[in-house]
């Protein structure tokens, strides 16, 4: 990856998609990914790798089994590896997620959302 300054509205304006997490970074083996999110993901886990999210511009909730957390701009969340979560949007929301490089999107499940390989910016 190159050390280029990137700009997050600059970048944010590029995704057009959602769900699907664009590669910003790369640093110390984890990724900074930056997606929009707008309807209900699914619900997953990731067996190895706990994940971050940063709540750019918009707001959301990560569901979990037992309570639901509401992130609004500025906010950050981390979900531990092993722990079931289900985001969703009403509205679309830009947000900056820190994870390992091995993480998949939809962790332990595999379907059409899986992204083995996301883009790079």
């Amino acid at each position: 990856m190159k050390s280029d300054k990137l700009n997050l509205d600059e970048c944010f304006e590029q995704i057009t998609d959602h769900w699907k997490p664009r590669v910003a970074a790369e640093l110390n083996g984890h990724h900074v990914k930056l997606a929009k999110f707008k309807g209900e993901f699914l619900w997953h886990k990731h067996d190895f790798e706990d994940e971050m999210f940063l709540v750019h511009k918009g707001s959301f909730i990560m569901q979990f089994r037992d309570h639901d957390v509401v992130l609004r701009q500025g906010d950050f969340l981390v979900v531990p590896h092993g722990v079931e979560h289900c985001p969703i949007a009403t509205e679309e929301v830009e947000v900056i997620l820190f994870e390992p490089a091995s993480t998949v999107n939809t962790g332990d499940v595999i379907c059409s959302r899986t992204i083995n390989a996301p883009e790079s910016f």
